[in-house]
């Protein structure tokens, strides 16, 4: 298999950005590094870096949605700031997934590793992110099997009929 190009996944919020990125071959995420806000200039450039480090071809931002798939504030102001983003990297592509409880999980990913709690506090945004790619990788994986199955299914029938 070749390699695609890399996806970055991100956990935003008004203090910290959590960043992952994907493996060269799409399969998983891992965490980058959280990036502690100060101004857009500045997260802009810590980001700058990071995209052309990994040569970084799409976005993935996480969208904390309520309980209804409803767009809840937090999720309006990461909408928003994936937008600025993209304003200012236009060759991304951007997508979107609900990660109501990214946090929660990375939260108890942390836990289980048994690492103390200053630790876990300073990675959480981190492997927020990291569970954010992982779900988007994970349904990008389940659709394309779903598409070759398809296709299979549809090249064996044309086989049975031509024959």
């Amino acid at each position: 298999m070749q390699p695609v190009p890399r996806i970055l996944g991100l956990d935003v919020g008004t203090r910290t950005i959590g960043v992952a990125v994907s493996d060269p071959m799409g399969w998983f995420a891992r965490g980058v590094t959280t990036v502690q806000r100060h101004s857009w200039k500045a997260d802009l450039a810590q980001l700058k870096a990071i995209l052309t480090q990994y040569e970084v071809a799409q976005l993935v931002v996480g969208l904390p949605l309520g309980s209804n798939g409803e767009m809840t504030e937090q999720a309006r102001y990461s909408r928003g700031a994936a937008e600025r983003i993209i304003k200012e990297f236009p060759h991304l592509q951007l997508s979107y997934i609900d990660e109501s409880y990214s946090t929660e999980s990375a939260k108890a990913s942390l836990r289980a590793t048994g690492m103390k709690r200053r630790k876990q506090k300073a990675l959480i945004d981190q492997q927020a992110a990291v569970h954010i790619l992982q779900d988007f990788l994970d349904q990008e994986q389940r659709r394309q099997e779903a598409q070759n199955r398809e296709a299979n299914r549809q090249l064996l029938a044309n086989n049975n009929t031509t024959n």
